[in-house]
């Protein structure tokens, strides 16, 4: 058995569009909980009721997860929704759209780096991986990451440890990446 078992759910625009929606009403005695359950998503169709199995089925383990679907299906509401219910809910909830960052600047963004790593680089900086120790990284987006950055990510989802850009000493984080 792998130890980093990727577990995969595949979001379908045609229905996830008009079917997963955040209610603004709390079951009774929730109140203080954040608003991204399972209980938060609604959804009637077959597809629908598969998904949410699945989540029951895996919202206590430690695996990756990877949640393929066009803009707008509820990555992203899926992958709060299943921190929010983990053992690592008291933990960060990190979030970065790769898309959104210059490649020049992801790893650091990811992995950090230490002063002087590069012009402008006056302090450490923690990178998401780190700040989110104990928690979830949900990776938005990560069809454009370069292969470069590719390899260092899937070091870090083998070992849970990486080197700041910049830095010469491995750095450990539990981080479960979604």
């Amino acid at each position: 058995i792998a130890t980093n078992l990727m577990l995969m759910l595949h979001l379908n625009v045609d229905f996830l569009r008009e079917e997963i929606l955040e209610t603004n009403e709390d079951p009774p005695g929730t109140e203080d909980e954040p608003k991204h359950r399972f209980e938060t998503l609604i959804g009637k169709s077959e597809s629908m009721k598969k998904i949410f199995r699945t989540l029951e089925k895996i919202k206590e383990t430690d695996s990756g997860i990877l949640i393929l679907g066009e803009s707008g299906t509820g990555k992203s509401v899926l992958a709060r929704a299943i921190h929010y219910r983990s053992p690592r809910r008291n933990h960060r909830f990190q979030e970065i759209h790769c898309a959104q960052i210059p490649f020049n600047l992801l790893e650091s963004e990811l992995f950090g780096h230490e002063k002087g790593a590069f012009t402008g680089a006056t302090q450490r900086k923690l990178g998401l991986c780190e700040v989110a120790n104990g928690g979830t990284l949900f990776l938005d987006d990560i069809n454009v990451i370069p292969g470069e950055i590719q390899a260092k990510l899937l070091r870090f989802l083998e070992n849970k440890s990486f080197i700041r850009l910049g830095g010469t000493r491995n750095l450990a984080a539990d981080v479960r990446i979604i």
